[in-house]
């Protein structure tokens, strides 16, 4: 990890469990760079406290009771591009790690990490950086890698133009609940189109859909 200056970071915290918020802001607060300006336990609540905090890094976790973290973070960065976004979170999934950096994420750690891999972690990202958990990492390097090298996956017919529409949102980080909104469609149509989606380019995953997607467009 790169060393970094002991600026004061102005942390916000986000996730649904408090004993989990307790717990960082016990640990994170010893540190006399690190002041935690709030906690906020939604997705509503995080991007109303980031408007009202101010904080430059918000630490936040990937699933909440009213939405994904996902949403949170690209309604902050969208409002407020200065803050840096941490996810903190169990799910070390393809598809979760890529919404989230699509997202604009500048951090993805898992919540098995010690407590002073985490500082080192904050003050990281606060000083410019980018930091993905190594669990992660290797992954996101094969992912990244797959796009710059090959031709297109074969695939056995061409998507009609409604599920490219779709497909490009999807590489954009966006959910399904999003994709229908912006396409003035249903949840289960947009479904339905991912379905068809994954069957013509022979794949399983958001993520490889969205990995075909971003090497087809270079």
């Amino acid at each position: 990890m790169p060393k970094v200056k002991a600026n004061t970071v102005r942390l916000l915290l986000v996730d649904d469990h408090e004993v989990v918020r307790v717990g960082l802001r016990t640990v994170l607060t010893q540190h006399e760079h690190v002041t935690v300006v709030g906690e906020s336990s939604t997705v509503a609540d995080a991007v109303r406290d980031a408007a009202r905090l101010k904080p430059n890094v918000i630490l936040m976790d990937v699933r909440l009771p009213d939405g994904s973290g996902v949403d949170a973070c690209r309604e902050i960065l969208a409002a407020h591009p200065h803050i840096r976004v941490i996810f903190l979170t169990s799910y070390a999934d393809d598809d979760s790690v890529l919404a989230a950096v699509l997202a604009g994420a500048h951090g993805y750690v898992l919540k098995e990490i010690d407590s002073a891999a985490l500082l080192r972690a904050v003050h990281a990202v606060a000083d410019g950086h980018s930091i993905l958990d190594p669990s992660v990492t290797e992954r996101a390097l094969k992912w990244l890698r797959g796009i710059g090298k090959g031709s297109a996956p074969p695939r056995t017919e061409p998507l009609s133009p409604q599920e490219e529409r779709v497909l490009a949102l999807v590489t954009e980080g966006q959910t399904n609940k999003e994709i229908a909104t912006a396409l003035s469609l249903s949840d289960k149509t947009v479904k339905n189109y991912l379905a068809n989606v994954f069957q013509k380019l022979r794949v399983t995953r958001r993520a490889q859909a969205a990995a075909f997607f971003a090497k087809r467009k270079q």
